[in-house]
């Protein structure tokens, strides 16, 4: 199944037969709460979706800032959304579809066929395809969820990835160097990590094309069978370039803690500057 669906496909397939549940998924740094846009404007039928208390487990601080939620926080949150067994998940958001990836990303790793909105909710309105107000409350889904096991990596997996494949750090570049202010206690980056921002994958919203994903892994050293893992300040990130790996072919582990953990747990190794010239201190 692909991993994408665009705005025409996926309004033929809300004529069909088979049941599809839209995940409204607007979420962003500076504007964590995408309740009230929902509720102006969104995809017919679609469930808002809340990114920081559903698609994460905010208890320990010494996790990050998202770590990934618990196959119970996730299944109540799916049943919530009126997933049954066997439906097909769309997400969407309104920036790059950063914050819809992490929603296909849990769920398609807890064995739900997920697909994201290319273009987002933007791309369906250029379409002159219509929106729905006022919040929908469907009936409570049967959905049953695995565990999320495969395409995961922890902090002491992440310590050791530079010198056993390639470790991408998929924020802004002056967030890698460790300039500018910090959401987490240091700035800088993981000791052999290469910078490969996540917004190098899409252009007006949209996700470029395998052969150009594909062109920007490689300009980051992913060639070959090398196993890769990605991290970025908080997990979220990180799952959208893995979203762009999998449309490219290329398996792309997550790291869910990130940099929010990872500068936060004593004893571990902060580099600043550019790959490779950069200081390095512990902390």
């Amino acid at each position: 199944m692909s991993t994408l669906i665009s705005p025409a496909e996926l309004a033929e397939l809300l004529d069909g037969e088979r049941p599809v549940r839209l995940l409204d998924v607007r979420w962003r740094l500076d504007q964590p709460e995408g309740r009230p846009a929902y509720l102006d404007g969104h995809l017919p039928g679609a469930v808002y979706v809340d990114l920081d208390t559903e698609l994460a487990e905010r208890t320990d601080p010494s996790q990050g800032r998202h770590p990934l939620p618990s196959r119970e926080r996730l299944q109540d949150a799916a049943r919530r959304w009126g997933i049954d067994q066997g439906d097909l998940v769309v997400a969407y958001d309104d920036l790059h579809s950063v914050a819809a990836a992490r929603a296909w990303w849990v769920l398609t790793r807890s064995g739900v066929p997920a697909r994201v909105l290319d273009g987002g909710l933007r791309g369906w309105l250029t379409e002159g395809l219509p929106l729905s107000a006022g919040d929908v409350q469907p009936r409570r889904g049967d959905v049953e969820l695995a565990e999320i096991t495969e395409g995961v990596v922890g902090i002491d997996d992440v310590g050791e990835w530079p010198w056993r494949g390639i470790l991408l750090d998929v924020r802004a570049p002056e967030r890698y160097r460790g300039e500018g202010d910090s959401l987490d206690p240091v700035s800088g980056h993981i000791p052999g990590a290469v910078n490969l921002p996540t917004a190098v994958h899409t252009a007006a919203g949209r996700f470029r094309s395998p052969e150009e994903i594909r062109a920007a892994f490689a300009g980051a050293g992913v060639v070959g069978t090398a196993p890769v893992a990605a991290y970025c300040g908080s997990g979220i990130a990180a799952t959208h370039t893995a979203l762009a790996g999998s449309i490219a072919g290329i398996d792309v582990r997550v790291y869910p803690g990130s940099w929010s953990q990872w500068s936060r747990a004593r004893g571990r190794e902060v580099a600043r500057g550019e790959h490779a010239v950069g200081h390095v201190s512990r902390l």
